[in-house]
């Protein structure tokens, strides 16, 4: 189903995901995408299930997953975030942060589902800022960081804070294939693994601090 060329419209990815984009207003068309993986279901959180993480705001009152989305909006034109299905609510907050938004019918497979429905929509861009819903903090200066790196040549960086590696992780479109290939809820580990990879320090917690609990939010 198409909408009018002015609105959304809904198409199906691989496997007959369905797969919902915004058109793009930015015209900067930087080199790398952003992905933003919003697919999880934080029971950590509240294991109830009455209370989606990314939507509780935070100090400043702006919803979790809405500062993530904004925090890699400031550095890359697009972003592409993937979410499970039933999130309305989750949809509407990365859309006006200014998201192509994806639901991933398989979410519950694994990150690495969601990182494929990312990539059926992104899989044309040079390199990939690839980025957790739950990790607001993150310092745009760091996400400059990653993008420039992978711009500069270098095929997979992360950040690193006090020695100790953190989130998000970006890839050149050299590692399309592998990335193609991951399974389950491992993410991009094994890449990290098996590959050079190149380490950014930067002055940041905010690459280690993700929000779990209720307490995480201030």
């Amino acid at each position: 189903m198409v909408d009018p060329p002015d609105g959304p419209f809904r198409t199906y990815g691989p496997d007959r995901k369905v797969v919902i984009t915004f058109p793009r207003m930015n015209t900067l068309r930087s080199p790398i995408v952003g992905i933003l993986l919003a697919a999880g279901r934080g029971t950590r959180f509240d294991p109830a299930g009455q209370q989606d993480k990314l939507l509780q705001r935070l100090s400043g009152g702006q919803p979790v997953a809405g500062q993530s989305a904004r925090n890699l909006k400031a550095v890359v034109d697009r972003v592409v975030a993937v979410v499970r299905p039933g999130q309305q609510q989750l949809l509407q907050v990365l859309q006006d942060a200014g998201c192509e938004t994806t639901v991933c019918l398989d979410a519950d497979q694994g990150m690495a589902a969601s990182l494929q429905q990312g990539l059926a929509l992104a899989g044309d861009a040079q390199g990939w800022l690839i980025a957790l819903a739950d990790m607001p903090f993150v310092a745009a200066d760091t996400l400059q960081k990653l993008r420039d790196a992978v711009e500069q040549g270098h095929d997979i960086v992360v950040p690193t804070f006090e020695g100790r590696r953190g989130n998000p992780v970006a890839f050149s479109r050299h590692h399309l294939a592998a990335l193609r290939q991951l399974r389950g809820d491992e993410g991009a580990r094994s890449l990290l693994a098996n590959f050079p990879v190149h380490k950014v320090e930067v002055m940041d917690p905010g690459i280690h601090r993700d929000i779990d609990t209720p307490g995480d939010l201030a």
